[in-house]
């Protein structure tokens, strides 16, 4: 099999996958579902890449199994903040604001949604068409990903464990990973993707895969990450969370400001 032919097969399984995704947020009432099953379509087209092309058996099977293992986690984890919750603002706003059109239009996000994990799992074909042999650079790869897994799922057990006390109702977490960004989270998610680049140093078109990590970071503080959640913190926190963004950096980890 070619690998445009492998790329084209990847390409059509994101437009039904998030085709049938849209219709069960009809079916449900809720398109927060998106969110939950992104990261396992990137995982499932990732997975094929790894079956189908050739490369370096030993790097395809070990990245099938990352992006499988990323997957697996954070949907799981928003699944736990996804279930028995009503619809998120950000799409009930959505749908308020297109009216009649509401669906379609929704239809038109989802399939843009698709097109963003394709373009995403195109760092996993270029990790797992890698040719050459063990090399140090991978072991950077993988020692950036193991960083970025157990980062990412300790920030979210610390936020999550934070809102569970009924003491901090109102309160900014500043604990653990929380005490040196005000979204650790995003910063190790950025960081996952980072891991395949090094992986796929060896192909000739390693630098594609630098474009991932890249974007993850412009959606992430410019667009619809960042932005949002402040505003929603400004909101529900007021001073306290103003405090906490003088004293602390938005992104990247770093010790907190003594002088804020």
């Amino acid at each position: 099999m070619s690998q445009l032919t492998v790329l084209i097969i990847g390409f059509n399984a994101m437009v039904v996958m998030f085709a049938l995704t849209w219709l069960l947020q009809r079916r449900i009432n809720n398109a927060g579902i998106v969110d939950v099953f992104w990261a396992g379509t990137v995982a499932v087209v990732g997975v094929f890449y790894c079956v189908a092309i050739d490369g370096f058996a030993q790097r395809r099977w070990l990245v099938g199994v990352m992006i499988t293992a990323w997957a697996m986690r954070l949907s799981l984890h928003l699944w736990s903040r996804y279930k028995g919750h009503p619809e998120d603002r950000r799409y009930t706003a959505l749908k308020e604001k297109w009216g009649r059109a509401a669906q379609y239009r929704m239809f038109r996000f989802y399939q843009m949604q698709g097109l963003g994990a394709f373009l995403f799992s195109l760092a996993v074909f270029l990790a797992a068409k890698n040719g050459q042999s063990w090399s140090v650079v991978d072991g950077i790869g993988v020692v950036i990903w193991l960083v970025a897994i157990v980062g990412e799922a300790m920030s979210d057990y610390q936020l999550q464990q934070f809102k569970r006390d009924p003491n901090n109702k109102g309160e900014v977490c500043n604990i653990g990973w929380w005490r040196y960004s005000r979204h650790p989270n995003y910063f190790f998610e950025v960081l996952h993707w980072c891991s395949y680049v090094f992986i796929a140093f060896a192909t000739p078109l390693w630098y594609v895969a630098l474009l991932m990590p890249l974007a993850m970071y412009h959606f992430l503080t410019n667009v619809t990450g960042i932005p949002l959640s402040e505003v929603q913190s400004l909101k529900s926190r007021g001073d306290k969370y103003r405090q906490y963004q003088r004293k602390t950096n938005a992104f990247f980890p770093w010790f907190p400001k003594t002088n804020g």
